[in-house]
């Protein structure tokens, strides 16, 4: 028999203060009942003697310290988990949303799960393809990777996200291949944005979709990474599958830590967030990863918006800490309408040279990835000389480079949101780029791999038609 407890003595903002508490555990699930039948859920955030601070999972508004009584329920928030989770769509808790029939479980997990053990960790070394060719061809996504999109306000990163989520896959592996998503503190069009896009395209029907908005609690923000990902572990360690979980925004989950670091009256660290920002992301990011004895991965993406464009800002610059690289959106290549607007120089994945190559993608990748990275970048520095010095200025080299970068922009980075391309098309398409340059400047490819990739003259037409 649960006892219950009416010695609520305090309410501030998302939190509830019990005292006279026995037995009373860290991250136990609460029910709270009031007098006129009300029921809420709350989490125990802090135990101290015989005092619980409890978080309140709907919110406090209209909560009495008075008419409150309260249950410990010895457990603490589970998941249930089953593959009837893939096509369904559920809120930042794991409750259905779609007004299709509640889960029968085949296992309850706790949702606060657990950083992957470094030495049980298979290295990350098997190439997923997007279908985006800035990321495929140059910032290459390996399977247990952990790889960030920085955005910024106004940048299409929801738009991203759902490309990714439509287009993504293991080649040869597109059968045991499943999507988490999870959107934290999305406003309500964005939410029925990623629905429609998800059923539409039927992207829904191999993911499992998470939606936590603008207004729900911000307990509820901070609950529902965890139990995306706690899906993410039980599909790819207990069914074997290939997991890439898109998570955005993480800035609106990092505001509700501080949130409630503030209403627990903690003493603030950088920027206003609370001290342990650091560790609590990486509790997070580090549950990516293979296992050694395990057939699945878990992949992910988290995206997240920085504060004023800023990357120092705390929220990206801990992140980038811990993941693997990043990915950075560019506001200028979105005003000139070139989308997906990767910035590709600012941009990197740490773990790109190993999902490439003969027997993963193709033996040319790596070296016509740095090619078009070193050309891109003369090319660059070619067009700023031009607009500080004017055009005359230039050499006949910098302008076939400033040339190059044009080009490079119109024509690769620019596919759209819907085109789906295979690296092998990625790679085909660099090669036609590159073959706009004089041969003695590929310096950075082999001999015959520019005999052998090398477009003819006629598919240089092609691509300008």
């Amino acid at each position: 028999m649960l006892k219950e407890y009416r010695s609520v003595s305090e309410i501030s903002g998302p939190l509830m203060m019990v005292e006279n508490v026995e037995g009373v555990k860290y991250d136990e699930l609460v029910e709270i009942r009031t007098d006129s039948g009300e029921i809420r859920q709350g989490q125990v955030l802090e135990i101290s003697d015989d005092k619980a601070v409890v978080q309140i999972f709907e919110g406090t508004n209209n909560l009495g310290a008075q008419d409150s009584r309260v249950r410990f329920l010895g457990r603490g928030l589970t998941l249930g988990a089953s593959p009837d989770m893939m096509g369904r769509i559920f809120d930042g808790l794991g409750q259905p949303v779609d007004d299709g029939p509640k889960i029968l479980p085949e296992k309850r997990l706790d949702v606060n799960g657990e950083a992957i053990n470094p030495m049980a960790r298979d290295y990350p070394d098997e190439f997923i393809q997007t279908g985006i060719s800035t990321i495929d061809h140059l910032n290459t996504l390996v399977r247990g990777q952990k790889l960030p999109i920085f955005s910024a306000s106004g940048l299409p990163h929801k738009e991203i996200a759902a490309q990714i989520a439509r287009q993504a896959t293991v080649p040869g592996q597109e059968s045991n291949f499943a999507i988490v998503f999870a959107a934290i503190g999305v406003p309500f069009e964005e939410s029925e944005f990623f629905i429609n896009e998800f059923r539409k395209t039927g992207a829904i029907d191999r993911s499992v979709m998470f939606l936590n908005l603008a207004d729900d609690p911000a307990i509820e923000r901070i609950a529902t990474p965890k139990v995306a990902l706690t899906a993410a572990e039980y599909l790819a360690f207990e069914k074997g599958m290939h997991v890439l979980v898109i998570m955005t925004d993480m800035t609106n989950y990092a505001e509700a830590l501080r949130e409630v670091s503030a209403a627990r009256r903690e003493v603030p660290g950088r920027g206003g967030y609370p001290g342990y920002l650091y560790t609590n992301l990486a509790s997070i990011y580090e549950r990516a990863g293979r296992l050694m004895d395990r057939e699945g991965s878990i992949t992910q993406m988290p995206i997240l918006t920085m504060p004023n464009n800023d990357k120092t800002h705390p929220i990206p610059d801990l992140t980038g800490y811990i993941t693997e690289g990043q990915i950075i959106l560019s506001r200028d290549l979105d005003k000139r309408n070139i989308n997906p607007p990767v910035d590709i120089l600012p941009s990197l994945s740490r773990l790109k040279d190993k999902g490439t190559g003969e027997g993963k993608t193709r033996r040319d990748h790596s070296s016509t990835m740095n090619q078009i990275y070193s050309a891109y970048a003369d090319g660059k520095d070619a067009k700023e000389l031009s607009t500080v010095l004017g055009e005359a200025a230039l050499s006949d080299s910098d302008k076939k480079f400033a040339r190059f970068a044009d080009l490079f922009e119109e024509k690769y980075v620019n596919q759209g949101f819907y085109t789906n391309r295979s690296i092998e098309e990625s790679l085909d398409l660099g090669w036609k780029l590159l073959a706009t340059l004089p041969k003695e400047e590929l310096s950075r490819i082999k001999e015959k791999d520019i005999e052998e990739f090398l477009p003819s003259q006629e598919e240089l037409d092609e691509l300008w038609q």
